[in-house]
């Protein structure tokens, strides 16, 4: 049973969230997405008009006839969304939190994939996977997703963005479209997300604060990483410390983002507190000019 509490806030994201998935995205959705996951079918011989890409030279060498693989578009897609958890997702400067945001966000593509008589499943991660969510179907579903993102208690404090994607590519043997919904604030991912995106549709999305990209002038403050537990005094009455904190939190942040396109991955960027339907849709743009439709 649902709490009360709880189900208020999981319905203002549905309102919210299902209208944009609704208005905005479903045509985008189901152009970007759909027909993308193929099934094979079966191997027949060459006829006039066939596409010789799809020709099958290995059945062609061994029979000496030219045959081709037919395939046909998968019914429906499984869309799986891996959400971090981790103690830095509770930050939060102004009226949301980007635990509360990964949760809208995350809703959103659950919603498309819904409306899109499509799969959607979660994996839920700290320094650990914390939670794992099969793919299913229907409202219902949708809503046990945004109340796990949202309410979930994690044991772990870190992240292990590595130790997620090892435990998703094992379980889930299916090619599947992935959004990887984090901060990224993590170290020694990288193979492990080469071999994600090898296999399946990969989308990062980077949740960030403005507080991790500026401080502000308050004088002396005490600052714990959530993380970590570490506690350091800084004295933000310093331009030139602030104005370093902010060079280096944009350095780090176009390095991140540089390395992820170079991996074939398209990134997402959206900020705690501002509007995230624009990143949205330039997402769905970008891939619908890619692929020429």
């Amino acid at each position: 049973m649902i709490p009360r509490e709880y189900l208020k806030k999981i319905r203002q994201i549905e309102i919210r969230t299902n209208k944009l998935a609704q208005d905005l995205l479903a045509g985008a959705y189901h152009s970007v997405f759909k027909g993308r996951g193929m099934d094979f079918e079966e191997v027949r011989e060459y006829q006039a008009g066939d596409d010789v890409r799809n020709i099958d030279w290995n059945v062609t060498a061994r029979t000496g006839v030219p045959h081709i693989k037919k395939h046909r578009e998968e019914r429906e897609l499984t869309v799986m969304i891996l959400v971090d958890v981790s103690a830095s997702d509770q930050l939060g400067s102004g009226v949301q939190t980007k635990k509360e945001l990964a949760a809208e966000i995350a809703s959103v593509f659950a919603f498309s994939a819904n409306r899109a008589g499509d799969k959607a499943g979660l994996l839920l991660y700290s320094d650990k996977v914390e939670s794992f969510i099969p793919p299913r179907k229907g409202r219902s579903h949708v809503f046990r997703l945004i109340r796990e993102i949202l309410y979930y208690r994690p044991s772990g404090r870190g992240t292990s963005l590595k130790a997620a994607l090892d435990h998703f590519n094992l379980v889930v043997t299916r090619s599947a479209v992935v959004f990887i919904v984090s901060d990224f604030l993590d170290a020694g991912y990288e193979r492990a997300l080469r071999v994600t995106n090898q296999k399946h549709d990969t989308i990062a999305v980077s949740v960030f604060d403005r507080r991790e990209m500026e401080l502000p002038d308050v004088g002396a403050i005490l600052l714990e990483d959530a993380e970590t537990g570490e506690v350091v005094e800084v004295n933000t009455a310093d331009k030139a410390l602030r104005a370093r904190f902010a060079a280096e939190a944009a350095d780090t942040r176009a390095r991140r983002r540089k390395w992820l396109q170079k991996s074939g991955l398209d990134i997402i960027e959206v900020e705690t507190g501002a509007s995230y339907q624009r990143e949205l849709k330039k997402f769905f743009e970008r891939r619908i000019r890619r692929a020429g439709r």
